[in-house]
């Protein structure tokens, strides 16, 4: 009986160890993500934040802090960010730590809070193309759509959300309407809900979000993600590919290989890294790439053409695989081609003579008189001859002259066999006759 009763007491002891263990492991794992959303919004952007993310939610992270400061950036790379913070059970808070506008007041719609230091401003959220111009209709539509949407899920007034990105919201309360996008100061965001609250620094945020003396942990960039940010932004792309273009371009006109093929090379070599390390191109699109230069390359010792055609469609195919974008990446690859025929006729107008593998490409000598090349014999010495038709010159016949026959044609008319004729012009291998009463030199 006693020792049953010890029994009973060990498991219920070892039970009340079990049921405790996970409540001290959640409290001891109690962690809170601050997570920067900094300068540009863009795809490396995305993939950062995706990193981030995964890391929180494989941690069981208690929140996620965006810290944002940002002017804005692409509507996809918005978009797709969005996406990410409405999938995760995590709570996610927005802590606008100056300036959230156009993209940047998007994603903070997005966050389940939104907290501002005294002198931040959200709004300010038009939609603009590559060139600075206000978007199409159908994009600002859709732009519109969204940022009403986002308002509405996070349960503010879709009213302000929509002043921010439209300026026929007349609201002069707050400056907007006319010309004027709305953008709201922190104390006018938490007058309209569009913030729970104003805080000075990172310290007070903690403690109005009942966050304080969570574990925080700092979510920074790697040096190859700060590269890939960089390299993937649709503004940098085509500037990458206009040089490695017109860098391998240069090398055709270089003896051997140096500074522009290293030049292009290493271009096309950062575009790659920067996508695979962005998360937008796997190494079967890298593989494709190098198929493709080696069909280029090896265009210059097989001939026909197709080889080349082959290789430089491969290349494309890859440039458009790796690429974030397919209409975006379309157009950079557009704009490298139109730089590297510019750079090529530039080239081979002022240094055609110097070119390198052209020249082997493009047969320049001639075999011209000039040079000593004759393609037959001219008898010139013929010129005032006279012999005998031994056939009829219809117009072109065969004359004898002394011991010799010689193909001949006659200026245009019929002359019979046995008649005299005289040489009165010789142009190569054709050599013209006249019939003549003088008679055939013995």
């Amino acid at each position: 009986m006693r020792k049953k009763r010890i029994i009973s007491y060990i498991l219920v002891m070892w039970m009340a160890f079990l049921l405790a263990f996970p409540m001290t492991t959640a409290f001891a794992s109690s962690k809170v993500y601050h997570v920067p959303i900094h300068d540009e919004v863009e795809r490396g952007l995305h993939a950062f934040l995706e990193r981030a993310f995964k890391e929180a939610e494989d941690n069981y992270a208690e929140a996620i802090i965006l810290d944002i400061h940002t002017p804005g950036g692409f509507v996809n790379a918005a978009s797709d960010i969005a996406m990410l913070m409405d999938e995760t059970s995590i709570r996610t808070i927005a802590y606008i730590n100056k300036d959230a506008h156009s993209a940047g007041a998007f994603l903070a719609l997005h966050a389940d809070e939104i907290y501002m230091v005294p002198n931040g401003t959200i709004g300010a959220a038009a939609v603009i193309d590559s060139a600075g111009n206000a978007a199409d209709l159908k994009a600002n539509s859709a732009w519109l759509a969204q940022m009403k949407a986002a308002a509405e899920t996070s349960g503010r007034d879709p009213n302000y959300a929509l002043a921010m990105a439209d300026t026929r919201i007349n609201l002069p309360e707050y400056r907007a309407g006319g010309d004027n996008l709305l953008t709201l100061s922190a104390s006018e965001a938490l007058e309209v809900g569009y913030s729970e609250g104003t805080v000075s620094n990172f310290q007070e945020l903690l403690a109005a979000t009942d966050l304080k003396g969570s574990d925080i942990v700092p979510i920074e960039q790697t040096f190859s993600e700060k590269i890939a940010r960089f390299i993937t932004n649709p503004i940098i792309v085509p500037i990458l590919l206009s040089i490695a273009s017109l860098g391998l371009v240069m090398e055709l006109y270089s003896p051997g290989f140096g500074v522009p093929g290293i030049m292009g090379l290493s271009s096309l070599g950062l575009f790659f890294f920067g996508h695979l390390v962005a998360g937008f191109a796997g190494y079967e699109t890298l593989l494709i790439f190098i198929a493709g230069l080696a069909l280029v390359i090896a265009e210059f010792f097989v001939p026909g053409g197709i080889v080349g055609i082959l290789g430089g469609v491969l290349i494309i195919l890859s440039l458009l695989l790796a690429g974030a974008n397919m209409s975006q990446m379309i157009l950079a690859i557009f704009i490298a081609l139109v730089v590297a025929i510019i750079g090529m006729v530039i080239l081979m107008k002022f240094f055609g003579k110097k070119m390198h593998v052209f020249n082997k490409l493009v047969l320049k000598d001639s075999t011209s008189t000039e040079e000593g090349y004759v393609s037959n014999v001219n008898r010139t010495d013929l010129l005032g001859k006279v012999g005998k038709t031994i056939t009829p010159l219809r117009p072109a016949g065969t004359m004898q002259l002394g011991s010799e026959r010689i193909d001949i044609v006659s200026e245009g008319s019929y002359i019979d066999t046995g008649k005299y004729v005289e040489i009165i012009k010789v142009e190569g291998s054709r050599i013209v006759v006249r019939q003549t009463e003088k008679e055939m030199e013995e």
